[in-house]
């Protein structure tokens, strides 16, 4: 039976990739890679990168299909159910198409398969109706989250006390609620503006584990204007801007 394999390699430098990520490329044949377009370049460019660095003794197809791309006008939960559909689709025929009953294909998964990422739930669709037989394994990932934390040299968490884990999106909805610490991520801009007056603590964090990482630390209503700022020149320069911070209410270095 064809055999795929959802590998997690980390934020994006490829020294964070694990044993268990290097092993698993090794055993692969095809890897499938969804084209986001020019503007991230870089993504596609980190994922060949990766696997010239850990290929050993073979060297597996490189499979590139465009990516859809989400319907931003439509609501926001129908738009994603709409989206998925469409790269079910497309995985459905690159898994039928591109790999042989005996072969081992992979998605590589930026961060870890399980933290706000698609390709299992898309997996999931593809293999519902028994159309199309494969089996499927996981190999986590080190999170943009847990790359934030240890550039900041800090716990997520206060001692005994729990950590949310967030959208832009959700933030902007609710407000900073009641959890001393929440991480936020997937924020277009909206989840930060909606707390900016707050008087909280924030580690920020963008491209975090590439080179061109950058960070800010301290009260969010000091460092507001720097984050602003260095969102607008980034996205300007690159087109794009993947970043993720720790908001607290108080902090107490443990």
């Amino acid at each position: 039976m064809k055999k795929i394999l959802v590998i997690g390699i980390g934020a994006g430098n490829p020294e964070q990739i694990t044993v268990e990520a290097i092993n698993a490329l090794n055993r692969v044949d095809v890897i499938f890679v969804l084209d986001k377009g020019p503007q991230k370049n870089d993504l596609t460019r980190l994922r060949k990168e990766i696997c010239e660095r850990y290929l050993k003794d073979r060297t597996p197809r490189i499979v590139e299909a465009k990516s859809p791309a989400r319907d931003a006008a439509s609501p926001y939960k129908e738009g994603v159910d709409a989206w998925h559909a469409e790269k079910a689709t497309i995985f459905r025929r690159l898994i039928d198409e591109e790999l042989a009953e005996s072969e081992c294909g992979a998605f590589l998964v930026w961060g870890d398969p399980s933290l706000y990422d698609s390709t299992l739930r898309i997996l999931d669709q593809v293999a519902a109706d028994g159309r199309t037989l494969f089996t499927c394994e996981v190999i986590p990932g080190i999170s943009s989250i847990q790359v934030l934390a240890a550039r900041h040299r800090i716990p997520l968490n206060a001692i005994g006390e729990p950590v949310l884990i967030t959208t832009g999106r959700k933030l902007a909805e609710g407000g900073f609620g009641a959890v001393e610490d929440r991480v936020v991520m997937l924020d277009g801009g909206a989840g930060l503006e909606a707390v900016a007056r707050e008087d909280v603590e924030i580690f920020w964090g963008a491209y975090l584990g590439t080179e061109d990482e950058v960070l800010v630390a301290g009260r969010l209503p000091d460092v507001i204007d720097d984050i602003r700022r260095i969102r607008r020149e980034r996205r300007a320069q690159k087109g794009w801007i993947m970043d993720t911070y720790l908001l607290r209410r108080s902090y107490r270095r443990i």
